[in-house]
């Protein structure tokens, strides 16, 4: 059954969120159709660089993402706090870089209103827009859109490409947050498309990688160029400092790529039963065995729907969402 949009984000509980837009019948996001030969592989670049664009206009971070053939992971993070910090200047900046603006904004920018009411209008309207600059469905709104009009216009056909709505799911806490973002960053090793993290093209850890290469400074400067991380940087990692800096997600990049290299090789080469005693030190720091931790990257999309979390938050959240309940199965398995 179709849940409202509602009954699926509550910023209260978390500004964390899982979403996933998948493409209808045999239509290619990327990749090469086996049955035309034709590739769609410049895709890829373009949900990048209009990702990275929205994310510069939005008030939500990219914190991972994987750009698969027929469907994309994104994880997001909702920054409430600059939003409603933002002048209404800058919302209307913002908002009408996406948008024709109306004469009433017009009108009230160039200070040209002459009535009351036509000022409080002009400030419903602008109050309207800061709302959906943190709203996600706004966010994939305007993402699928300029994807599926250019998919459209490049395959000279019409209709739907994307498969009804996008799926999101609340990341309730930490555990929740780093299965997923390692499950989405996973993708093209899991997929066989990438032998490792390293090589794993449009994803987010790819990405981080980028400064860290050793390749040539003018192949580099071309690389960073096309992921567009000048314009708005994926949102970052502040390690054991979060307490202080609120601002950033709760591990150290070091150790969440660490992490997803580790657990790439022994995805990759399917040596589950042989895994090595030496964890990496993020497991160790989160309570959680090599085993549970690869089953979860390994199929986290599959084995936790909706929300996931701990029952604590699980129960927080349906709550504040009007659900009477959340499956037990999307609480983490925890080892301690």
């Amino acid at each position: 059954m179709t849940q409202s949009r509602r009954s699926q984000v509550s910023l209260s509980d978390t500004p964390y969120y899982h979403c996933i837009s998948r493409c209808v019948r045999r239509a290619y996001l990327c990749g090469e159709d086996k049955y035309t030969e034709k590739s769609f592989e410049h895709r890829r670049q373009w949900v990048v660089e209009r990702m990275h664009y929205l994310a510069s206009l939005f008030n939500i971070d990219i914190c991972a993402y994987a750009i698969m053939s027929n469907h994309y992971h994104l994880v997001l993070h909702v920054d409430e706090i600059l939003n409603e910090n933002l002048s209404h200047e800058d919302v209307c900046e913002r908002w009408c870089q996406l948008y024709s603006k109306p004469v009433l904004i017009e009108r009230w920018q160039n200070a040209l209103t002459v009535s009351e009411a036509e000022n409080k209008a002009a400030l419903e309207v602008i109050n309207g827009w800061r709302g959906r600059l943190a709203d996600i469905s706004w966010f994939m709104r305007c993402l699928n859109e300029f994807v599926a009009r250019k998919a459209n216009k490049e395959d000279a056909c019409s209709g739907r490409f994307w498969e009804g709505r996008f799926k999101s799911q609340a990341l309730l806490d930490e555990d929740a947050l780093l299965a997923c973002m390692a499950y989405v960053d996973l993708n093209p090793v899991r997929a066989k498309m990438s032998d490792s993290v390293e090589t794993s093209e449009y994803t987010s850890a790819y990405e981080r990688l980028l400064p860290c290469k050793k390749v040539g400074v003018a192949q580099q400067q071309e690389e960073l160029s096309n992921y567009h991380i000048k314009k708005k940087p994926l949102f970052g990692f502040v390690g054991d400092e979060h307490e202080d800096n609120p601002q950033g997600m709760p591990f150290s990049l070091l150790d969440y790529i660490e992490l997803v290299d580790w657990s790439g090789r022994i995805i990759r080469e399917d040596k589950r039963g042989a895994i090595s005693s030496n964890h990496p030190r993020l497991l160790t720091k989160l309570g959680l065995d090599g085993d549970t931790w690869i089953s979860l990257a390994s199929s986290f999309g599959k084995e936790y729907q909706g929300a996931v979390g701990s029952l604590e938050a699980l129960a927080l959240f349906a709550s504040h969402t009007g659900k009477r309940w959340i499956a037990s199965k999307n609480q983490l398995r925890r080892t301690h």
